[in-house]
């Protein structure tokens, strides 16, 4: 699971045709406003807007008050968020881009230290009609039964790979190379429909599932350990009396990782953004081929992603359905994605036709970035 934090927030994420929904500015150097600016502070949020325009436009957000805060513009009856700027800092101006349609609208200011609360509401008219449904916002709360569901699934997915991992380090002990190759399989595919915890697993991560990249002796290096030293070994005809005791490394270490794992959550912050980063890196890695190292089990492992994916979707669906107009769509491309992978010819990369190879990659690019979105609208928002 070798994963980073997604960037693209720093970006535009639209979900409803002609309403910015998320709107995070990064920080850095003030931009030139179409209007403003737009004064918050602790004691007002909102001072100088007034009657503003429909249709695209930046406002100048300005923090006077002595602390950061978080600015969000909102729909004051229903708290639907339609753009929002993260670390506002004091004695700065901030740009956000929105696009507004028809309606009654709200700058929603959140203190560091403080209470969130709304400022006054202006009105837009002569535009556009909203169209579909908004972001309403994800809390704390809301967030604390989709945790519980998938942390009960990682915690049953770690019964689970111990008892493979167990028959893993039996198999080696015997000599069995196929034998050792099918179990291998097995546990590997097990840990990777995991991808949404690997945050809560910390350094175990890199126990189990590391690849050779950044040491310096390569697949020879001592540091390189787990699923993949494993892979090598078996795949490269290593003596099975060497490959011992990186077998007995490998099931203690997801010994320990299932008894600590009793004990640790998964950031409720965390939660939506790794349904995109799962595929996003299954397009980085696994497709690339960069982390095959010899049992040719690359879609095997696309696959096992995908249903990583979908365990995230399925704790966070009750959440998205009303928030997500693009959830349908999405089911669709992660059952073509899917239905592709199930008519490639094998496991292995290797054994794909140029076209086929394309195809998947376009297939799984395309899941990836529909997925996307799903990081800003799942984000717990401080509403009170």
């Amino acid at each position: 699971m070798r994963r980073w934090r997604w960037a693209a927030m720093a970006g535009l994420v639209v979900v409803a045709a002609g309403v910015v929904v998320v709107a995070v500015d990064p920080a850095g150097p003030d931009t030139e406003a179409d209007a403003g600016p737009i004064v918050v502070s602790r004691s007002g949020c909102g001072a100088g807007w007034v009657a503003p325009p429909p249709g695209p436009q930046t406002l100048q957000v300005r923090n006077t008050g002595a602390v950061t805060m978080e600015v969000e513009l909102v729909d004051p009856a229903t708290g639907t968020v339609f753009g929002e700027l993260e670390g506002v800092g004091s004695g700065t101006t901030r740009a956000l881009p929105v696009n507004l349609a028809d309606g009654a609208y709200a700058l929603r200011c959140a203190p560091e230290d403080g209470t969130p609360f709304v400022g006054p509401t202006v009105r837009v008219s002569g535009g556009a009609r909203r169209p579909g449904p908004a972001v309403v916002p994800v809390t704390n709360a809301d967030l604390l039964e989709p945790l519980k569901k998938y942390h009960q699934y990682v915690a049953e997915g770690l019964t689970t790979l111990a008892g493979q991992t167990a028959a893993l380090d039996n198999a080696v002990h015997s000599g069995d190379r196929e034998a050792s190759e099918r179990a291998w399989l097995a546990a590997h595919l097990t840990y990777e429909r995991l991808g949404g915890a690997y945050d809560a697993f910390g350094d175990a991560d890199g126990a189990v599932n590391a690849t050779t990249a950044g040491l310096a002796g390569g697949a020879a290096d001592p540091g390189f350990t787990g699923f993949h030293r494993l892979e090598n070994g078996l795949w490269h005809n290593e003596e099975p009396a060497a490959l011992e005791p990186v077998a007995r490394r490998l099931d203690a270490d997801v010994r320990q990782l299932r008894t600590a794992f009793g004990d640790a959550q998964v950031d409720q912050n965390d939660l939506g953004q790794r349904a995109h980063e799962i595929m996003e890196n299954t397009l980085q890695f696994e497709l690339t081929g960069r982390t095959d190292y010899g049992s040719g089990s690359t879609l095997a492992t696309v696959q096992a992603n995908i249903t990583g994916t979908r365990a995230v979707l399925d704790v966070l669906r009750p959440l998205l359905v009303t928030r997500f107009p693009g959830l349908a769509d999405l089911d669709v491309w992660l059952d073509r994605t899917e239905r592709d992978l199930r008519t490639a010819p094998g496991t292995s990369l290797a054994n794909l036709t140029q076209a086929r190879r394309e195809k998947i990659n376009a297939d799984v690019a395309e899941l990836t970035e529909r997925l996307a979105p799903i990081a800003a609208i799942a984000e717990p928002r401080r509403i009170s």
